[in-house]
């Protein structure tokens, strides 16, 4: 049976009108909450402060006041709705948001009809399957008949299905990992990032349905999808530059195409003459997990003044 939390939200799902409704914005002094284009992001938690910085950085200007269930930006017509980071992907489809911030796990399991326009290359990890260390337990097949733990119910019972196992499923809202312990379950499904949190529980991975991450999703009946465009390419805009470094040297004329092999940049470097005809200085974009081998190999080929700047924003 369904806790009652979980059980709610599939009796009751929102809709435009309940969002309202519950939020108490039916209208404005000038109408334009209900013609804004409206974005949906966690109200808390680790995944609420990244999806605001990522809009901040993006140029969407806003403050939350008091814990506000809504925030307007600053000279645009876009509302910031703080929601349930599960209520997003459902809000989403049925036309209450626009766009939203989520688990891209969260958009699987909630099984609506909405476009992921984004990945946000934050919030990742996987969903696996977890037993305790003394099991004897090896493969999913080994679970058939057994009581399985998660908040995962229709990503795993799919999974299952295709691996030809049946388990009994115990849904829950909240924690899982303690589950076993508790004798509520013989296995759970649950979100690992770096599996420490299985290692305290003592739980180990049989096996791993999917990689997930944050994702930006948007409705079929957006409010405006120039608008949305616009927000598109400013996030992407973020998120490139997130992954790369401007690098910028001199090098000698002669070295210079060993240079450009060392840092091909993302199109082409630019280059430029220096006032000695025989060195040349170098700009160009390099990923920022390269920067510090891309320096090394740079020094020993006889590049100078190698210096690394970080980037907020780009169009590429």
């Amino acid at each position: 049976e369904l806790p009652d939390s979980t059980r709610k939200r599939h009796e009751n799902p929102l809709t435009a009108s309940s969002l309202n409704s519950r939020f108490h914005i039916h209208h404005t002094l000038d109408g334009s909450l209900m013609t804004n284009l409206r974005i949906g992001i966690p109200s808390k938690g680790r995944l609420s402060d990244l999806a605001s910085d990522l809009l901040k950085e993006a140029g969407l200007s806003f403050r939350r006041q008091n814990r506000s269930l809504f925030a307007r930006v600053k000279d645009k017509p876009i509302d910031i709705i703080f929601l349930r980071t599960d209520d997003i992907p459902v809000l989403c489809a049925e036309g209450a948001i626009d766009m939203g911030i989520t688990g891209s796990d969260l958009v699987l399991e909630s099984e609506v009809d909405v476009e992921t326009r984004m990945e946000l290359g934050v919030g990742k990890c996987r969903l696996a399957f977890c037993v305790p260390e003394d099991s004897p337990a090896k493969t999913v097949e080994e679970l058939d008949g057994k009581r399985i733990a998660t908040t995962f119910p229709k990503i795993t019972s799919a999974y299952l299905k295709e691996k030809g196992a049946d388990a009994h499923m115990v849904w829950l809202s909240g924690s899982v990992e303690i589950m076993i312990s508790l004798g509520v379950a013989d296995a759970i499904v649950d979100l690992v990032e770096t599996g420490s949190t299985l290692a305290a529980n003592r739980l180990r991975i049989i096996d791993e349905i999917g990689h997930y991450q944050t994702v930006l999703i948007q409705g079929s009946g957006c409010r405006d999808k120039q608008l949305a465009d616009r927000i598109v390419r400013r996030i992407e805009g973020v998120i490139i530059a997130r992954s790369y470094s401007l690098l910028e040297y001199n090098v000698p004329r002669a070295k210079l195409p060993e240079a450009e092999a060392i840092t091909p940049g993302y199109n082409s470097p630019t280059v430029n003459a220096l006032e000695d005809e025989s060195w040349c200085s170098v700009r160009v974009m390099v990923k920022r997990s390269d920067v510090i081998e891309a320096m090394e190999k740079l020094e020993a080929l006889g590049a100078s003044a190698v210096l690394e700047t970080q980037i907020n924003n780009c169009r590429l």
